[in-house]
């Protein structure tokens, strides 16, 4: 299968989808050896996923390499592979307490002779499928906090940023024990499909249209899925704002990565008090962004990483401009040497009616609506499909937080915008259709990998059928 460079437009690279049977053999050999994985203590666990930073940490450029012809991008490839340690240093330094809180033992019932422990039980095998836009980072921010529950992993990364999959291989080979437990494939989507037959629970981050028949899929085989999809996040700024200020923070939460982020601000709505303003802030730091072309090495942002998603954006623009929206800034997909690439766009005259208000965008671009009272920004901010995350902005937090929990959206920043992508420590539950299933933050990013087993002790005398006599119960 050949792999587009999202730089030259060229197809520079292949892959091989494993087919079904590859996935179910693979499956089994993990499945056999993950017995032994989870009879290891944490600790033990812990200490095996620390030896695999040090052989990730030799291996840094390699994997960025690889991960920025993936993308396209070359600092925010290497900021991913960085991340992975502290991620693996995160769980492994916090998951032993966590367990324990988890699993009390001789808690006493309503009984006065029965007490309880609760057992974590590792489900045996989860099945990984993430998406091209952070393509390690959402590859493994579900594998290693269920490595350290004790399950094995198999992870297939998008066919469209699968080049960092062959040096992280590379790594996980160093490290026997993890290689017996944590497996990373090429595949497409078929081969997707064939790993949900096959796994004890599913992690997907993409697409709702994606996430929907991973879920269907999921629910005939009878596992449970943890779905993280789509956002159309809105960012309210109110009259008491800094109106540059605000701009400037929408300008970076909407574009960073090219606006290939979920937790990207895709809709602003601001009050009409300083909305001339913010939009001449707005306009003039859009117009100030610089396209990481020719030179990788310096700009703000770089390329589509995925040529469909290209054509979805400037469907979205022209849409909006057929139905009466004015562009500010931006507004055509360029292909600059083969790759494709959009400034920051500015839409003005934006209505609810138009795909780039209704539908996910995942690109650079900004529409903007003025709204004359605030239970007006709130009513249309919450009339979406989406609810993953959402920003306020005002002239204190506590004004933005009063309007902030009035909206449908698991992650709100407050005077700031896309803090969902920084923060792990706040569980969030994605609203609407914006995903299903438990959080992949906080506790609940480890806890969601453990079935729970309750032991029930009797410490006294069992009862005996006599207690169920008909006239004992009277």
């Amino acid at each position: 299968m050949k792999v587009r460079n999202p730089r030259t437009g060229e197809c520079d690279y292949e892959i091989a989808p494993l087919d079904e049977q590859a996935v179910a053999d693979t499956a089994a050999r993990l499945r056999k050896a993950q017995t032994g994985w989870t009879d290891l203590s944490v600790e033990d666990r812990g200490d095996i996923l620390l030896r695999w930073v040090k052989a990730i940490e030799a291996r840094i450029d390699d994997i960025a390499a690889a991960l920025t012809v993936d993308t396209g991008r070359s600092g925010i490839s290497r900021l991913e592979v960085l991340g992975i340690p502290g991620l693996i240093q995160r769980w492994a330094s916090s998951a032993v307490d966590i367990i324990a809180e988890h699993s009390p033992s001789g808690a006493p019932t309503a009984q006065p002779t029965i007490t309880t422990t609760t057992r974590l039980v590792p489900y045996p095998l989860v099945g990984v499928i993430s998406p091209w836009n952070f393509p390690l980072t959402l590859a493994l921010i579900d594998a290693i906090p269920a490595l350290m529950a004790g399950c094995a992993v198999l992870v297939k990364p998008s066919e469209v940023t699968p080049r960092f999959i062959r040096p992280l291989a590379e790594t996980i080979a160093e490290v026997p024990e993890i290689a017996e437990v944590l497996v990373i494939i090429e595949g497409d989507g078929a081969t997707g499909a064939a790993m949900v037959e096959h796994v004890d629970y599913v992690c997907f981050t993409g697409s709702v249209a994606t996430g929907r028949k991973v879920g269907e899929a999921a629910a005939r085989a009878f596992i449970p899925a943890s779905l993280e999809l789509g956002g159309k996040d809105p960012m309210l700024v109110l009259a008491s704002a800094d109106p540059v200020k605000a701009a400037e923070t929408a300008v970076r939460a909407s574009i960073v990565n090219t606006g290939q982020a979920c937790q990207s601000i895709e809709r602003v709505y601001v009050a009409r008090e300083i909305a001339e303003p913010f939009m001449a802030a707005l306009v003039e730091k859009a117009k100030a962004v610089r396209l990481n072309h020719p030179d990788i090495g310096s700009g703000d942002i770089g390329p589509f990483i995925f040529e469909k998603q290209a054509a979805i954006v400037q469907a979205h623009i022209d849409d909006a401009v057929a139905k009466g929206a004015d562009v500010l800034a931006g507004g055509q997909v360029e292909n600059l040497d083969g790759g494709l690439y959009l400034r920051p766009t500015v839409l003005s005259g934006v209505t609810p009616d138009m795909a780039i208000v209704t539908e996910e965008t995942f690109g650079p671009v900004i529409p903007v609506i003025v709204f004359d009272d605030v239970d007006q920004a709130v009513q249309l901010a919450n009339t979406s499909i989406y609810g993953l995350s959402a920003a306020v902005i005002a002239g204190t937090a506590a004004e933005a937080e009063s309007v902030a929990v009035r909206l449908n959206a698991g992650g709100v920043s407050i005077n700031d915008g896309s803090l969902t992508s920084m923060i792990w420590e706040a569980e969030k539950s994605s609203f609407g259709l914006s995903g299903l299933g438990p959080s992949r933050m906080g506790e609940s990013g480890l806890l969601r990998f453990f079935r729970r087993q309750a032991l029930i002790r009797q410490e006294g005398e069992a009862a005996p059928i006599t207690a169920y006599a008909e006239e004992n119960l009277r």
